[in-house]
């Protein structure tokens, strides 16, 4: 009796959590990000998180580090030789806003129109977690210009599991407007 008991205690928490699915997302990426004003073509990885403030709005802030890219320069004359070498060029990006999702099923068009800073740093340090951390830390004193990012996407689950890719144009501001296209992959976890 005391089993049966208990088991009702447990299903009777468990079934408002299962159909309260999706008010919560958590999530990483890999993302593709191209600085047209240099063609430097950049990827990294980020994560994100995402409240459910309407049926079909989600609050969503996410953060990505993009790691140092290397470069090659050519010569056109005879007896040249091809350098390859490290940029050191590496960037930050921090977003906010909103996600509208068209339809309840498990495949799910999405628009998002996010705001938040966009940092390029020259680093000559390895790509690493702690040169992701002084990257955060020293924010405050390297040159942060802010960032307007339309997009849009799809992302399909299967149950608390889902996968999620968007694309769209990270617009920075710095002087006048800069326009770099941007994709992003990645799983979630719904909640």
């Amino acid at each position: 009796m005391k089993r049966v008991a208990l088991l009702l205690f447990l299903a009777s928490w468990l079934v408002p959590l299962a159909s309260a699915q999706d008010h919560f997302q958590v999530g990483a990426y890999g993302d593709y990000f191209r600085v047209t004003q240099t063609s430097t073509d950049m990827a990294g990885l980020g994560a994100r998180v995402g409240y459910k403030a309407f049926s079909h709005v989600m609050l969503e802030g996410e953060m990505s580090y993009d790691f140092g890219q290397a470069f090659t320069e050519r010569c056109l004359s005879g007896g040249c030789t091809v350098t390859v070498a490290n940029s050191n060029l590496k960037v930050l990006h921090g977003m906010f806003g909103p996600k509208f999702i068209g339809g309840r099923h498990a495949i799910r068009p999405f628009l998002t129109v996010k705001g938040g800073f966009i940092n390029f740093r020259l680093d000559p340090r390895p790509p690493s977690f702690s040169g992701f951390v002084s990257s955060v830390d020293n924010l405050r004193s390297n040159n942060v210009s802010a960032v307007l990012y339309p997009a849009i996407g799809g992302e399909g689950h299967l149950g608390p599991i889902g996968l999620r890719m968007e694309v769209g144009d990270e617009m920075y501001f710095a002087g006048s407007t800069h326009h770099n296209p941007r994709l992003a992959v990645g799983p979630f976890l719904r909640f």
